[in-house]
Order: structure tokens, then C-alpha cells, then sequence
């Protein structure tokens, strides 16, 4: 065989293996994830509170018997909650076990936020709190809870500040923070009604804020800004102790609010009006 053939099978097998070894690590590598969360904490801080920030009116009614969401903050049976969740209802219970409610033996409201502190007397696992770390434009956030009383969760990123203003029995004009949900879990479809006082997880498992209302046809869901629960907790003396807490991926957050509720670091709330 001719030197030149040897030249060209050897350039041709070259050129196969090249193919070959450059598909391999391609093809067993996982799909990325959306777009949408690729950049988290490239983007710029979260800008100051500002006139100008988004306005999201609710009105307010009568209190009504139905189901929130809370979340543990220390061993002693404090937990954070919603305001609206449990403002006006005559009882108060958590669920920490299917059909098996512990009574809630205190409310304390926060007069300047969609904030209340319940009172157990034990809750075995706290979340992690941050409240005082920058937040960034972009940043991912994990909301879990009981939305229309089943366990569920979204994936959202941050997108800005508003502020909440409520009209009706309760009026109120209050700093929040804005997500744009990026997905859902369990087969969500539909009002997020029951997730409200839900914590909002960072991608390292810490809890950033507590959920307060939704935009349905923005796809938004609003949280209150982490210096007021921080300034509410201040306020009442409440001691805060860190507890496990996991990850949060687009790729295992289902799993990781399942561990989370579980734990019953997140349970569901119980408000009976005229009981």
C-alpha cells in the first residue's frame, strides 16, 4: 500500500475518533435547565424601596374558616405565618400528621406587615433563616406550602420590589418582593390559595421571606422583604435557631420541599372563624 493511503486512512480514522470522543460526554450529560434561572446572581443587587415600585392592591373582607401555611423558626413552637391567614379566626391549628391538628395557643400580628407569629410550645425542626444577605435580580426562590390545601410548590426567580396595598377591613401599604414563576410541581394547575405564609427557600436552603399574595395573570407570587421579618421577630423577642436544611435546584426542589415538610419544618395552617 502507498505511503499516500496510509496518509489518508490515518486522517479519516482521526477524524472518526474526534467525532466520537467529542458526542460521548454530550450525549450523557443532563438536559440544562430553562433560561429563565441559568443566571442566578449575575444580575444586579436588588434596587432600594421606591416610590415608583409596582403597586399590588388586595381587598380585604370578613375572615373566613380555611387552610394557610407556616414554617418553624426556633424548637420552642414559634412559626411564622401570613397575617391574613390567621387574622380574625377564632381558632387556630397546625397540621403535623394527616387529620391530627395541634393547637395554636397564641397569634401575635404585625401591624405593618402581612406577618403573624403562632405559639405551639414545641416545633421540632426550624428552618435556616438569612435576612440579611444582598438579594440579587435574578436570584432563585422556591416556594413551598399548602396551595388549595395539598403540598406544593413553584420555582420562581426574583424580579423586582412592589409594594402591597390593601384596601377593605385591613388597610395597609407594605414593601414586598416580587417573583415571576418559572415552574410548578405535582401537577399544580391553577390559584396558589393556601400557600400564603409559605416560606421562599434560596437555592441553598435558607428561607428568605414568607409568601403573601399572588398575580395569577402576571404570574407573580409576592413575599415579604426579608428586613421586615427580621424587624417583626426583632420586635417580639423571638429567638431564631437554624435547622437542617437542603438544596433547592430546578431539578430536585419537588423533593427538597417534600424533606422540608417531612421535617414539618413547613406545615399547614387551620383558621375556623366562630368556632
Amino acid at each position: 500500500m502507498r505511503a499516500f493511503d496510509w496518509v489518508i486512512y490515518a486522517a479519516a480514522l482521526g477524524f472518526i475518533l474526534l467525532v466520537v470522543f467529542s458526542l460521548v460526554p454530550e450525549a450523557e450529560a443532563p438536559a440544562p435547565p430553562p433560561p429563565s434561572i441559568i443566571a442566578e446572581e449575575i444580575g444586579p443587587l436588588l434596587p432600594d424601596p421606591s416610590p415608583l415600585d409596582e403597586l399590588v392592591v388586595v381587598q380585604t373582607g370578613p375572615p373566613q374558616n380555611g387552610v394557610g401555611t407556616a414554617f418553624a423558626i426556633n424548637s420552642r413552637g414559634d412559626w411564622l405565618t401570613a397575617r391574613h391567614v390567621v387574622d380574625g379566626c377564632s381558632k387556630v391549628s397546625l397540621e403535623v400528621a394527616p387529620g391530627n391538628y395541634v393547637p395554636v395557643a397564641r397569634v401575635s400580628l404585625d401591624e405593618g406587615h402581612d406577618l403573624a407569629l403562632l405559639s405551639t410550645g414545641r416545633s421540632p425542626n426550624p428552618v435556616r433563616l438569612d435576612l440579611t444577605s444582598p438579594m440579587f435580580l435574578g436570584s432563585e426562590g422556591y416556594l413551598v406550602g399548602f396551595p388549595q390545601g395539598q403540598p406544593g410548590e413553584l420555582a420562581s426567580k426574583l424580579v423586582g420590589r412592589s409594594r402591597l396595598v390593601t384596601r377593605g377591613l385591613r388597610e395597609a401599604d407594605m414593601p414586598i418582593l416580587a417573583w415571576a414563576e418559572v415552574g410548578r410541581t405535582n401537577g399544580l394547575t391553577g390559584t396558589l390559595g393556601g400557600i400564603s405564609g409559605g416560606p421562599v427557600f434560596g437555592k441553598d436552603g435558607a428561607v428568605r421571606g414568607v409568601i403573601v399574595a399572588e398575580s395569577p395573570r402576571r404570574g407573580r407570587v409576592y413575599t415579604t422583604a426579608p428586613q421586615s421579618v427580621d424587624a417583626f421577630l426583632t420586635t417580639m423577642g423571638v429567638p431564631r435557631e437554624a435547622g437542617p436544611s437542603d438544596a433547592f435546584r430546578i431539578r430536585n426542589y419537588g423533593a427538597a420541599s417534600d424533606t422540608a415538610r417531612r421535617r414539618l419544618q413547613v406545615v399547614k395552617v387551620m383558621c375556623e372563624v366562630g368556632a
